[in-house]
């Protein structure tokens, strides 16, 4: 417990020196909450579906932990060519714990990115429909960043180089947020793309956040707590496989 302690304050502090990655993460949510939620927003409400900014947010602040989670996983490739991971496996303590401290620390950055992003969307305007819900947002927001946090690490485990990183984003990464119904609703899909959607991990942290944030929900608060408790067990699970594996 206390390497995985030690290894989760040591990624909190490679947050805290750098300012930079603080700014750059929030500009990509940014983005794509004032362009889509403003610009989409009168088509929605034409649509009868209400605001497009109240909808979209909960999807932008699950988009923010997606990315964020993954990259802190990934970020192994770069302790790895610098010689950092080198230094932490030769210590005398078991992988699985080293594992744990990294996927923790890099879920806590997330769900800090996350808190940071719903901050600007109350500040553009999205108000959650009771604010006694956001416990629950931060759990979903939580278990968000665990799930892809252990498959960051199992990508960055196997991964040699970053050469492979961009094939992981474009034919990975950014499927699973696209097919979360992160910026649209998942009722009356086309048959193909529901069980796309229902196959997503994503879906079903992004469907937690908006009912908690805005009491609005397609599969349920218990159809969705399992599936990503199921999908944390398997990632971590093959996160760990992958990671014994890695040789120094």
């Amino acid at each position: 417990m206390t390497t995985i302690y030690a290894l989760w304050l040591r990624e909190l502090k490679r947050y805290r020196r750098s300012p930079i990655q603080l700014i750059v993460s929030l500009g990509q949510p940014v983005l794509y909450l004032l362009v889509l939620g403003f610009g989409l927003g009168p088509v929605f409400q034409k649509a009868g579906n209400g605001s497009y900014l109240q909808f979209v947010a909960p999807g932008v602040i699950g988009m923010t932990v997606l990315f964020s989670s993954v990259f802190n996983g990934v970020g192994l490739l770069w302790d790895r060519q610098f010689g950092f991971l080198k230094e932490t496996l030769v210590a005398p303590v078991a992988r699985t714990h080293i594992m744990l401290g990294r996927i923790l620390g890099g879920a806590t950055i997330s769900v800090i990115q996350g808190t940071l992003v719903m901050l600007v969307c109350i500040a553009a305007g999205f108000r959650p429909a009771s604010w006694l819900q956001l416990p629950l947002a931060f759990f979903f927001m939580l278990c968000i960043a665990v799930v892809f946090g252990a498959l960051g690490t199992a990508i960055g485990a196997v991964l040699k180089d970053m050469q492979g990183f961009q094939l992981i984003m474009n034919f990975l990464v950014m499927p699973i947020f696209f097919l979360s119904g992160a910026l649209f609703p998942l009722t009356n899909l086309p048959a193909a793309l529901a069980v796309l959607t229902s196959l997503d991990p994503l879906s079903y942290g992004i469907d937690g956040l908006r009912n908690a944030l805005i009491a609005a929900v397609h599969f349920g608060f218990a159809l969705d707590t399992v599936v990503l408790c199921v999908a944390a067990s398997i990632f971590l699970a093959l996160s760990t496989f992958c990671f014994s594996r890695i040789e120094i």
